[in-house]
């Protein structure tokens, strides 16, 4: 996947880019909101991807309004997407962030880091004794 490109980009919400404290709303990570709008501003999409639904689910989209953090979609791939459910289901994205995956939440500038950076930086090789007498 080439990072330089425009990605769509799928935040779950609690654990993620607030502290897990459902039902309530947690505090927000740290760097969350600055990393989310940096991700914005180079022309990133991002979908709001949570298992919250009808009120709970309005909470956090104007808990993120108000902390400057508009979503393209949420729990869908698109904004005029229809389905007959309000439950959370799988969706269309370049990339998921939750802290569910494998490893656990890496932190908002390792994410950042991640996904401007079109690839990892690469290890130095170390110049061993033999690499001299060659």
């Amino acid at each position: 996947m080439n990072f330089n490109e425009t990605l769509i980009i799928a935040v779950d919400f609690d654990g993620t880019i607030v502290e897990d404290a459902y039902p309530k709303i947690g505090k927000p990570m740290l760097f969350a909101f600055e990393t989310l709008k940096m991700l914005q501003q180079k022309g990133h999409r991002l979908i709001l991807w949570t298992y919250r639904s009808e009120e709970k689910l309005d909470e956090a989209v104007a808990f993120c309004k108000d902390n400057g953090i508009e979503f393209y979609a949420i729990n869908q791939s698109f904004p005029e997407e229809e389905f007959k459910t309000t439950i959370s289901r799988k969706i269309h994205a370049d990339l998921f962030i939750d802290d569910r995956n494998i490893g656990g939440f890496l932190g908002w500038g390792e994410i950042y880091q991640m996904i401007t950076n079109s690839a990892p930086p690469k290890p130095k090789k170390k110049k061993g004794l033999f690499h001299f007498f060659k």
